[in-house]
């Protein structure tokens, strides 16, 4: 079950792509957009992540910090992070801590047959460390835009 609007973002430490471990609560006083996808280098999910890395610029003037978590590796996300110049943060869980904390390893049902997975979903978390806005499902293709744009209409 997705976490709920108003509830304090479950802090975490995952290694980054590098293998250097973050924290949620290192970026306290920023907003944080943290996103979970299922696998890297898959057509939705670099998508996605190209789109993030394209309006990255406009993240930093919102002083907000963008964060992408999979299950993949941390070589995989090296690699995946090399090969589209993505300039944000890749965490991994492997352990699926991280992801079952915030609701997103669910079952999916594809062509009929039902599996565990990450359901792609954003957590908006604010300069206090609670969660603002919660996207379920989201478009890889808007998922950045939809993000930028809710930011603006609140300035």
């Amino acid at each position: 079950m997705l976490l709920e609007v108003g509830t304090k973002a479950p802090d975490f430490t995952l290694p980054d792509k590098d293998g250097q471990n973050v924290s949620l609560s290192d970026f306290a006083g920023k907003k944080v957009v943290l996103y979970f996808y299922p696998k890297d280098n898959t057509p939705g999910c670099t998508r996605q992540a190209c789109a993030f890395a394209g309006a990255y610029e406009a993240f930093r003037t919102l002083d907000a910090v963008v964060i992408g978590v999979s299950k993949d590796s941390a070589a995989s996300h090296r690699k995946f992070a090399e090969k589209y110049n993505l300039p944000f943060l890749l965490l991994s869980d492997p352990e699926l801590t991280v992801l079952q904390a915030y609701g997103v390893w669910q079952e999916k049902k594809l062509y009929g047959k039902v599996s565990m997975g990450v359901v792609r979903t954003t957590y908006l978390i604010d300069e206090n460390g609670v969660i603002e806005k919660v996207m379920p499902k989201v478009k890889p293709d808007t998922n950045a835009v939809d993000i930028l744009a809710y930011y603006q209409d609140r300035a």
